[in-house]
């Protein structure tokens, strides 16, 4: 059989209303996934730094348990796992008593968050760490308290340093939401399994899902060059990037000679 170029750019400029809701699903999906992650994320980092043992292991534990097991291994147990074992169901609910929230795409958000957040602890740890310690001893001198000093001082100094892993974690997340599929969320690979079943132009759908994927993540890649740009713009280096070499390196990688000069 050959490829049918007709029917794979139709479907491509031409997108049906169930393959943009199912567009709409998947973004949806990663953007609210990925903020409980920060979110989540924020409060692990902080708990690694914790002088308390007890909080400074736990908060270990957590980051290694879920960045060991695989997403879809964390879908399967929220979804179907705590079911079976009569824990706790998911169960479709309803925004303002209009929206529908369905089962699945409830336990896709809980499950992709807590393993996000696995991952965010770490960048906020290591952002916190990159902080210059004389700007926390400044702050402790001035009475601030630990919050107070985290809030007003701390955080926004390590974002330049969160910005750029977090932006890459999210580009991965648009991806990872192909695995909530698998408990029944139609997002865009499910939709295009499902139109493929129909159609029988199995290679044009997929072939198609895979340039929409580039698409997203690309823009996304525009907007945190733009995110950093703007981060960055006091930095004494920042005046050699601009902000279309930002974007080139995002997408396709720093050339030889500028990483000679940037090393």
């Amino acid at each position: 059989m050959t490829f049918d170029w007709h029917f794979f750019f139709t479907h491509l400029f031409n997108l049906s209303p169930g393959y943009l809701g199912a567009m709409q699903r998947t973004i949806l999906l990663a953007v609210i996934a990925q903020t409980l992650g920060i979110v989540l994320g924020l409060f692990l980092g902080i708990a690694r730094l914790s002088k308390f043992r007890p909080i400074r292991y736990a908060a270990a534990v957590y980051v290694w348990m879920l960045r060991a097991v695989p997403e879809l291994v964390i879908l399967m147990l929220l979804f179907t796992g705590l079911a079976a074992a009569e824990i706790y169901r998911f169960e479709d609910a309803y925004l303002f008593g209009q929206i529908k929230v369905s089962a699945g795409f409830q336990a896709a958000c809980v499950g992709l968050a807590i393993r996000e957040a696995g991952y965010m602890g770490e960048i906020f740890r290591n952002g916190i760490q990159s902080v210059d310690r004389r700007q926390v001893e400044a702050a402790k001198a001035l009475g601030m308290r630990r919050s107070t000093m985290l809030r007003r001082v701390i955080i926004p100094q390590a974002m330049r340093v969160i910005i750029p892993p977090m932006g890459n974690q999210f580009n991965v997340m648009l991806k990872v939401t192909s695995l909530a599929a698998v408990i029944g969320v139609p997002e865009l690979f499910q939709t295009t399994g499902t139109y493929a079943a129909q159609t029988f132009r199995v290679f044009e759908l997929f072939v198609g899902l895979a340039v929409n994927y580039a698409l997203m993540t690309s823009v996304w890649s525009v907007v945190q060059s733009v995110i950093e740009a703007r981060l960055s713009r006091h930095e004494a280096t920042a005046g050699s990037r601009t902000l279309l070499g930002r974007i080139r390196e995002h997408l396709i990688g720093t050339g030889g000679r500028e990483a000679g000069q940037t090393a």
